[in-house]
């Protein structure tokens, strides 16, 4: 198969499971292990949400997926145009939307229509008029060029196989001097093969990872400068047995032990800047 082929034979994987997670057929977790069996508020209230957070959002609009809680970090103001990438059923839009205000505007952009709808279906719930969820890839964003003041995704990224074009569109859309904060999956070391070539260990927010010196260098080329680093774990140490549906089936299928990853997923929340 073509690398082509193959990229898109993960973006189809990935939109299947998130879809189903969208209709309530299966369960996703990127957090702590020992919050994943306890629902969809464990997941979040470990990963670095508040119980406040949580109470100011359409209960539906968390499921547990995310690995940091970048927004805490965006230092949002009214007024401000927000873009969530991979925005889900849309806990972050929500929140972003709380803090610029009626006079802001948050949209989110997600590539799965189940998604779409869960999150469309929170709006009219929650009853805001400055939130919107556009259908689109994050290598080609549906966003004008220059027009959005702060950019934030939650361990989305690292499901994109081309992670370089979607800096580039985040570097498009954004205004000269624009700021991301973003909390993604990448690696600090090689994962043992049977890991690393399965198309179903994406979806398991753990392979679709790339190695960390790659990821920034990437960032960087693509226009970003500041880049920080503020929360630095260890992913496998947060999730331990808990690996979400395909990923631990790969792991006892293929004999991989769990803590021959130790060490080498982190999960990463940082920030950086678009050159003025």
């Amino acid at each position: 198969m073509s690398e082509e082929g193959r990229s898109e034979e993960i973006v189809d994987v990935v939109r299947e499971r998130y879809g189903r997670i969208a209709q309530g057929l299966e369960s996703g977790c990127c957090g702590p292990a020992s919050s994943c069996g306890g629902g969809e508020t464990a997941v979040a209230l470990g990963v670095g949400y508040s119980q406040k957070d949580l109470a100011a959002v359409p209960e539906e609009a968390n499921l547990g997926l995310g690995c940091g809680a970048p927004l805490r970090h965006l230092a949002l103001v009214p007024g401000e145009t927000v873009l969530d990438l991979g925005s889900g059923a849309g806990v972050d839009a929500f929140l972003a939307a709380r803090e610029v205000g009626a006079t802001g505007k948050v949209i989110g952009v997600d590539m799965t229509q189940a998604m779409l709808e869960k999150a469309r279906a929170n709006v009219r719930k929650a009853g805001v008029s400055n939130v919107e969820f556009r259908e689109g890839r994050l290598e080609a964003l549906p966003v004008e060029a220059g027009t959005i003041d702060a950019v934030t995704s939650n361990c989305v990224i690292n499901l994109v196989p081309d992670k370089g074009k979607v800096f580039a569109e985040i570097a498009r859309v954004l205004k000269p001097g624009g700021r991301l904060v973003i909390s993604d999956i990448i690696l600090d070391g090689v994962l043992p093969e049977a890991i690393a070539k399965d198309v179903y260990a994406y979806v398991g927010c753990v392979s679709g990872a790339m190695v960390r010196d790659q990821y920034f260098g990437l960032l960087k080329r693509a226009g970003f400068e500041g880049v920080e680093v503020l929360k630095d774990v260890d992913y496998l140490d947060t999730v331990g047995d808990a690996l979400p549906g395909e990923m631990g089936k790969l792991l006892a299928d293929s004999g991989v032990a769990p803590d021959a990853l130790l060490g080498k997923v982190r999960s990463v929340t940082y920030r950086a800047s678009k050159a003025a």
